[in-house]
Protein backbone atom coordinates (compact mmCIF):
# COMPACT_ATOMS: atom_id res chain seq x y z
CA UNK A 1 0.00 0.00 0.00
CA UNK A 2 1.40 3.40 -0.99
CA UNK A 3 1.99 6.27 1.43
CA UNK A 4 -0.91 8.43 0.27
CA UNK A 5 -3.31 5.46 0.31
CA UNK A 6 -2.30 4.79 3.93
CA UNK A 7 -2.89 8.47 4.75
CA UNK A 8 -6.28 8.40 3.02
CA UNK A 9 -7.41 5.32 4.91
CA UNK A 10 -6.24 6.52 8.31
CA UNK A 11 -7.79 9.96 7.70
CA UNK A 12 -11.13 8.47 6.66
CA UNK A 13 -11.23 6.38 9.83
CA UNK A 14 -11.17 9.63 11.81
CA UNK A 15 -13.75 11.39 9.64
CA UNK A 16 -15.93 12.51 12.54
CA UNK A 17 -13.65 14.20 15.08
CA UNK A 18 -10.02 13.67 16.08
CA UNK A 19 -10.32 15.76 19.23
CA UNK A 20 -12.70 18.39 20.60
CA UNK A 21 -12.36 21.02 23.33
CA UNK A 22 -13.73 24.25 24.74
CA UNK A 23 -11.35 27.17 24.51
CA UNK A 24 -11.68 30.40 26.52
CA UNK A 25 -8.41 31.83 25.18
CA UNK A 26 -9.08 34.24 22.28
CA UNK A 27 -6.51 35.23 19.71
CA UNK A 28 -5.33 38.80 19.98
CA UNK A 29 -5.62 41.03 16.95
CA UNK A 30 -2.28 41.57 15.30
CA UNK A 31 -0.95 38.19 16.35
CA UNK A 32 0.68 37.87 12.96
CA UNK A 33 -0.92 34.65 11.92
CA UNK A 34 -2.85 33.81 8.87
CA UNK A 35 -9.31 24.25 32.48
CA UNK A 36 -10.06 22.75 28.99
CA UNK A 37 -11.91 19.46 28.87
CA UNK A 38 -10.57 17.33 26.02
CA UNK A 39 -12.88 14.84 24.33
CA UNK A 40 -11.88 11.86 22.24
CA UNK A 41 -13.49 10.91 18.95
CA UNK A 42 -15.78 8.28 20.45
CA UNK A 43 -17.67 10.76 22.64
CA UNK A 44 -20.54 12.98 21.58
CA UNK A 45 -19.58 16.64 21.65
CA UNK A 46 -21.68 19.77 22.23
CA UNK A 47 -22.09 22.20 19.39
CA UNK A 48 -20.12 24.96 21.13
CA UNK A 49 -16.85 23.00 21.14
CA UNK A 50 -14.02 23.25 18.69
CA UNK A 51 -13.39 20.08 16.72
CA UNK A 52 -10.31 19.11 14.71
CA UNK A 53 -10.90 16.94 11.64
CA UNK A 54 -9.04 15.79 8.55
CA UNK A 55 -10.01 17.28 5.19
CA UNK A 56 -10.19 13.81 3.65
CA UNK A 57 -13.16 14.49 1.33
CA UNK A 58 -13.66 16.90 -1.57
CA UNK A 59 -16.22 18.84 0.47
CA UNK A 60 -13.80 19.37 3.35
CA UNK A 61 -10.94 20.29 1.03
CA UNK A 62 -13.21 22.90 -0.55
CA UNK A 63 -14.01 24.28 2.91
CA UNK A 64 -10.31 24.60 3.64
CA UNK A 65 -9.67 26.23 0.27
CA UNK A 66 -12.46 28.76 0.83
CA UNK A 67 -11.06 29.88 4.19
CA UNK A 68 -7.52 30.14 2.79
CA UNK A 69 -8.74 32.25 -0.13
CA UNK A 70 -10.77 34.47 2.18
CA UNK A 71 -7.93 35.13 4.60
CA UNK A 72 -5.33 35.59 1.83
CA UNK A 73 -7.58 38.09 0.06
CA UNK A 74 -8.11 40.02 3.31
CA UNK A 75 -4.33 40.14 3.76
CA UNK A 76 -3.81 41.41 0.21
CA UNK A 77 -2.22 38.23 -1.16
CA UNK A 78 -3.06 36.43 -4.36
CA UNK A 79 -5.84 34.03 -3.32
CA UNK A 80 -4.83 30.92 -5.20
CA UNK A 81 -4.69 27.30 -4.20
CA UNK A 82 -2.74 26.34 -7.28
CA UNK A 83 1.03 26.05 -7.57
CA UNK A 84 3.76 26.52 -10.13
CA UNK A 85 5.65 23.64 -8.53
CA UNK A 86 6.60 20.96 -11.04
CA UNK A 87 5.50 18.19 -8.71
CA UNK A 88 2.59 17.83 -6.33
CA UNK A 89 3.67 17.41 -2.70
CA UNK A 90 1.86 14.81 -0.61
CA UNK A 91 -0.39 16.74 1.76
CA UNK A 92 -2.49 16.29 4.90
CA UNK A 93 -4.98 19.09 5.58
CA UNK A 94 -6.62 19.70 8.94
CA UNK A 95 -9.76 21.69 9.69
CA UNK A 96 -10.98 23.22 12.93
CA UNK A 97 -14.76 23.59 13.34
CA UNK A 98 -16.98 25.64 15.63
CA UNK A 99 -20.71 24.91 15.34
CA UNK A 100 -19.87 22.97 12.17
CA UNK A 101 -18.35 26.10 10.61
CA UNK A 102 -14.68 26.04 9.59
CA UNK A 103 -12.64 28.49 11.67
CA UNK A 104 -9.13 27.25 10.94
CA UNK A 105 -7.09 25.13 8.57
CA UNK A 106 -3.49 23.99 8.23
CA UNK A 107 -1.80 21.74 5.69
CA UNK A 108 1.29 19.58 6.20
CA UNK A 109 3.43 18.79 3.16
CA UNK A 110 5.36 15.51 3.27
CA UNK A 111 8.67 15.10 1.45
CA UNK A 112 8.08 11.74 -0.27
CA UNK A 113 9.69 12.27 -3.66
CA UNK A 114 7.69 15.10 -5.21
CA UNK A 115 9.45 17.75 -3.14
CA UNK A 116 7.90 20.56 -1.11
CA UNK A 117 6.33 23.86 -2.12
CA UNK A 118 9.19 25.61 -0.34
CA UNK A 119 11.61 24.01 -2.83
CA UNK A 120 10.49 26.59 -5.39
CA UNK A 121 12.41 29.32 -3.57
CA UNK A 122 14.56 27.48 -1.06
CA UNK A 123 15.71 24.21 -2.62
CA UNK A 124 19.36 24.80 -1.71
CA UNK A 125 18.54 25.51 1.93
CA UNK A 126 16.25 22.49 2.29
CA UNK A 127 18.73 20.25 0.46
CA UNK A 128 21.27 21.06 3.18
CA UNK A 129 18.92 19.48 5.71
CA UNK A 130 18.28 16.51 3.45
CA UNK A 131 22.01 16.01 2.99
CA UNK A 132 22.33 15.62 6.76
CA UNK A 133 19.85 12.74 6.64
CA UNK A 134 16.96 14.77 8.01
CA UNK A 135 13.33 14.18 7.05
CA UNK A 136 11.78 17.55 6.25
CA UNK A 137 8.08 18.41 6.24
CA UNK A 138 6.46 21.80 5.72
CA UNK A 139 3.50 23.73 7.08
CA UNK A 140 1.46 25.55 4.44
CA UNK A 141 -1.95 27.17 3.85
CA UNK A 142 -2.52 28.29 7.42
CA UNK A 143 -5.71 30.30 7.80
CA UNK A 144 -7.60 31.14 10.99
CA UNK A 145 -10.80 33.11 11.54
CA UNK A 146 -9.44 35.32 14.34
CA UNK A 147 -12.94 36.54 15.27
CA UNK A 148 -14.13 33.06 16.24
CA UNK A 149 -10.99 31.02 16.84
CA UNK A 150 -8.58 31.13 19.78
CA UNK A 151 -5.00 30.59 20.77
CA UNK A 152 -5.77 27.00 21.61
CA UNK A 153 -7.41 26.44 18.21
CA UNK A 154 -4.23 27.63 16.51
CA UNK A 155 -2.07 25.57 18.86
CA UNK A 156 -4.24 22.49 18.38
CA UNK A 157 -4.02 22.68 14.60
CA UNK A 158 -0.23 22.76 14.82
CA UNK A 159 -0.16 20.02 17.45
CA UNK A 160 -2.36 17.56 15.54
CA UNK A 161 -0.31 18.22 12.39
CA UNK A 162 2.86 17.72 14.41
CA UNK A 163 1.64 14.43 15.88
CA UNK A 164 0.93 13.14 12.41
CA UNK A 165 4.28 14.03 10.89
CA UNK A 166 6.41 13.30 13.97
CA UNK A 167 4.78 10.34 15.69
CA UNK A 168 3.44 8.53 12.61
CA UNK A 169 5.97 9.42 9.91
CA UNK A 170 9.07 10.20 11.99
CA UNK A 171 9.89 13.56 10.45
CA UNK A 172 12.77 15.37 12.13
CA UNK A 173 12.45 18.93 10.83
CA UNK A 174 9.79 21.40 9.72
CA UNK A 175 9.96 24.44 7.50
CA UNK A 176 7.44 27.16 6.74
CA UNK A 177 7.40 30.11 4.31
CA UNK A 178 5.95 33.22 5.89
CA UNK A 179 5.55 36.88 5.09
CA UNK A 180 8.43 38.88 6.65
CA UNK A 181 5.87 40.78 8.75
CA UNK A 182 4.97 37.50 10.51
CA UNK A 183 8.47 36.18 11.14
CA UNK A 184 8.62 37.44 14.73
CA UNK A 185 5.33 35.71 15.57
CA UNK A 186 6.54 32.28 14.44
CA UNK A 187 9.91 32.73 16.13
CA UNK A 188 8.41 33.89 19.40
CA UNK A 189 5.33 31.67 19.61
CA UNK A 190 6.56 28.40 18.05
CA UNK A 191 10.36 28.62 18.22
CA UNK A 192 11.13 28.76 14.49
CA UNK A 193 14.45 30.25 13.41
CA UNK A 194 15.28 32.06 10.18
CA UNK A 195 16.77 29.72 7.60
CA UNK A 196 16.44 31.45 4.23
CA UNK A 197 16.63 35.07 3.04
CA UNK A 198 13.67 37.12 1.90
CA UNK A 199 12.56 36.27 -1.64
CA UNK A 200 9.46 36.87 -3.74
CA UNK A 201 6.85 34.11 -3.67
CA UNK A 202 4.98 33.95 -6.97
CA UNK A 203 2.23 31.74 -5.55
CA UNK A 204 0.86 34.58 -3.43
CA UNK A 205 2.66 37.50 -5.13
CA UNK A 206 4.26 38.59 -1.87
CA UNK A 207 7.65 38.46 -0.13
CA UNK A 208 8.51 35.34 1.85
CA UNK A 209 11.11 34.07 4.28
CA UNK A 210 11.96 30.48 5.14
CA UNK A 211 11.81 29.45 8.80
CA UNK A 212 13.01 26.15 10.26
CA UNK A 213 12.20 24.17 13.39
CA UNK A 214 13.75 20.97 14.76
CA UNK A 215 11.25 18.39 15.98
CA UNK A 216 13.40 17.51 18.99
CA UNK A 217 12.94 21.05 20.31
CA UNK A 218 9.17 20.76 19.89
CA UNK A 219 9.21 17.43 21.75
CA UNK A 220 10.88 19.17 24.68
CA UNK A 221 8.45 22.09 24.73
CA UNK A 222 5.43 19.77 24.61
CA UNK A 223 6.84 17.71 27.47
CA UNK A 224 7.56 20.82 29.55
CA UNK A 225 4.56 23.03 28.76
CA UNK A 226 1.86 21.06 26.92
CA UNK A 227 -1.57 21.16 28.57
CA UNK A 228 -0.53 23.89 31.01
CA UNK A 229 -2.21 27.12 29.80
CA UNK A 230 -1.57 28.75 33.16
CA UNK A 231 2.09 29.03 32.05
CA UNK A 232 1.26 31.07 28.93
CA UNK A 233 2.05 34.45 30.47
CA UNK A 234 5.34 33.18 31.82
CA UNK A 235 6.48 31.15 28.80
CA UNK A 236 4.98 33.46 26.13
CA UNK A 237 4.76 30.70 23.53
CA UNK A 238 1.89 28.67 22.12
CA UNK A 239 3.11 25.41 23.66
CA UNK A 240 1.16 25.78 26.94
CA UNK A 241 -1.95 25.67 24.71
CA UNK A 242 -0.79 22.43 23.09
CA UNK A 243 -2.25 19.18 24.42
CA UNK A 244 -0.59 17.53 27.41
CA UNK A 245 2.11 14.90 26.82
CA UNK A 246 -0.36 12.16 27.82
CA UNK A 247 -2.97 13.49 25.39
CA UNK A 248 -0.30 13.72 22.70
CA UNK A 249 0.44 10.02 23.13
CA UNK A 250 -3.27 9.13 23.27
CA UNK A 251 -3.99 10.91 19.98
CA UNK A 252 -0.95 9.33 18.35
CA UNK A 253 -2.11 5.86 19.42
CA UNK A 254 -5.56 6.55 18.02
CA UNK A 255 -4.14 7.68 14.68
CA UNK A 256 -1.91 4.61 14.52
CA UNK A 257 -4.84 2.33 15.35
CA UNK A 258 -6.91 4.02 12.66
CA UNK A 259 -4.14 3.37 10.13
CA UNK A 260 -3.81 -0.27 11.16
CA UNK A 261 -7.55 -0.96 11.01
CA UNK A 262 -8.32 1.25 7.99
Amino acid sequence: MGLMERIRRSSASWSRTIVAFRSPYPLRKGSGCDSNRLITRIERTPEDEFKIRFAYSDERRQQASFLVKKRYTEAGYVATTGTIHKGCPAEITLLSYLNEQVVGTLTVGLDVGQGLYADELYRAEIDRLRAEGRKVAEFTKLAVDTKRASKQVLASLFHIAYIHLRRLWRYTDMVIEVNPDHVDFYKRMLGFVEYGPQRHCARVNAPAMLLWLEAERVDGWIEAYGGRPELAKQVKMLYPYFFSPNKDREIARGLLDGERTG
